[in-house]
Parts: structure tokens; C-alpha cells; sequence
């Protein structure tokens, strides 16, 4: 008797242990406390994505707005933290990427939210009084002494790492081939199926290979990629890697007044804009 009681002040806190587990409340081990057990990917929105980003903009990856917003930026960033700890490049926040990234981070949730839900713009590098990191008034600089819109903001001289000024220039001249004629937001729509083609496994995973894939762009195979494009394909493309999908994610566009393809036709199509629709 005196045994199956000692057993049972044994068992007691295990069986509890066990019942928090299940509900959540007290972790698996080498589960991350931090953020939900989902995988986080492009495209995606919400409180994952806002600690993902202040966490990345925390220990210097991330130079973008936080916003909730799984954008290129985001994306890159995120690239770029799991070449430099060693994790699989792909890109999405699983669980081990979280794991190093809560060990390699710190994450003030009330200072983030309560910033977001205000409006303020701010930022969240680590090291950086957080009372000097919300702007409070036209033309003050932030944290990282830049002005509001120099902040984040990829520009020619300031790439995401794995790309060159030869792959902004080359996707710059497949834009004005493709699509000249388009307004602005179809230029940056052209400019990120690009990009969304890079980012997909099912194509390959640079630039250059992907425009010059058979049979991929028009301009490539009519030769017009060689023309000197304008200032504002060149603007359409930093559009795109500073995160603006007009597309949601698309893989192929067409001209429905010139395809041919009984193949195009059957995509599934997200959106149309100027002369093309665009599909996955």
C-alpha cells in the first residue's frame, strides 16, 4: 500500500507534465516556445511572420518594415540567416530554423504590437535604445540613421545577398522585352513570376537560368531581351525584391489575345492585369 502511494506522488506530476503538453501549455522538447508549431513560408500573414521579421531585423537580417507580410524581403532575410548558422536554405521557417533563431534573437512582443497597432513606424535592431526606434515625426531618422523611405528599401547599391547588379540588369531587360507596353503594376508583376520562378524548386534557382530557360520568355526567343530597357523596368524590378507581388505568387503569364497554347489555357488563373493574365 505505502508503495502505490509513494507511486502514485511519482506519477503525479508526470501524468500533469503530460496533460500540459497535450494542451499546449508546457512544450515539447525541442519544440520552439516561441512563434506556432506551423511552418512559415511566402505568402503567408499574421503573428508568425511579425516575430519571424522583428526577430530577423533584431540581429541585422531583415531591413524591411514589420508588418506581418511574408514578402521577398522577408524571404531573403530569412535565406540569408539559414546560410550564415548552417540550417537548409529554403527560405521557410520550420522548426529547427526557429529554434535558432529564438536562441539567436530577442523578441519584445509589446513593444512590436503595441507599435503596429498605433501605426508608428519603428524598427527593432538589437543593441538600439527601443525609445530611439519609433519615429515620431516627419523627417526624424530612425535607428539605423536612415530616413523612413531609404528604410528597408533594396536599391541597386544595396542587394539582397545571391543577387548581383548583372541579375537586376538582365531582369530589367526581360521586362522591358516582355512587357514594355504594360502599365507599372504589369511590369512589376512580369518582375516577380521571375522571381516566384526562382523561389520554386521546379525551376532553377538563379536569374539568369530562368530567363534563359527554352522556351520560357518571349523576348528571349524573338531577341527583343537585348534592348536597353528604361528606368522604369529597372524601378518594376526593385519593386518586386523589396516584396511587391502584384501576382500572389505566380508562375506564368499570357497574352489571351495572341496564345496559342492549349497548355496556358488550362493553369489556373489568379489575376489579370493590363494584357496578361497570370496563373499558377
Amino acid at each position: 500500500m505505502r508503495r502505490n502511494r509513494q507511486l502514485k506522488k511519482v506519477l503525479t506530476p508526470v501524468v500533469l507534465a503530460a496533460v500540459l503538453v497535450l494542451t499546449g501549455i508546457l512544450p515539447i522538447e525541442g519544440r520552439v516556445a516561441a512563434f506556432s508549431n506551423r511552418v512559415i513560408m511566402q505568402g503567408e500573414s499574421g503573428d508568425d511572420v511579425i516575430e519571424l521579421q522583428a526577430r530577423l531585423q533584431y540581429i541585422g537580417f531583415f531591413q524591411g518594415k514589420i508588418d506581418g507580410q511574408f514578402g521577398y524581403g522577408t524571404y531573403w532575410a530569412l535565406r540569408n540567416f539559414q546560410q550564415k548558422y548552417g540550417l537548409k536554405i529554403d527560405g521557410q521557417a520550420g522548426n529547427a530554423t526557429k529554434q535558432k533563431l529564438v536562441k539567436a534573437s530577442k523578441f519584445d512582443a509589446a513593444f512590436v504590437h503595441q507599435n503596429l497597432k498605433a501605426g508608428n513606424k519603428f524598427t527593432y535592431f538589437g543593441g538600439v535604445p527601443l525609445n530611439q526606434q519609433v519615429k515620431k515625426k516627419a523627417g526624424s531618422s530612425n535607428a539605423a540613421g536612415k530616413t523612413s523611405a531609404q528604410q528597408g528599401k533594396y536599391t541597386m547599391d544595396n542587394l539582397p545577398q545571391g543577387y548581383s547588379k548583372a541579375d537586376i540588369d538582365l531582369m530589367a531587360n526581360a521586362v522591358y522585352g516582355e512587357a514594355r507596353g504594360e502599365p507599372y503594376i504589369g511590369q512589376v508583376a512580369v518582375s516577380a513570376v521571375i522571381l516566384n520562378r526562382v523561389a520554386d524548386p521546379r525551376f532553377p534557382n538563379n536569374i539568369a537560368d530562368v530567363i534563359f530557360q527554352p522556351g520560357a520568355f518571349t523576348a528571349v526567343s524573338d531577341g527583343q531581351i537585348w534592348l536597353t530597357p528604361n528606368e522604369t523596368a529597372k524601378r518594376a524590378v526593385l519593386d518586386a525584391i523589396n516584396g511587391w507581388d502584384p501576382t500572389h505568387g505566380a508562375l506564368y503569364y499570357f497574352n489571351p489575345e495572341t496564345a496559342t497554347s492549349a497548355w496556358i489555357w488550362s493553369r489556373p488563373q489568379i489575376e489579370k492585369i493590363g494584357k496578361h493574365i497570370f496563373c499558377k
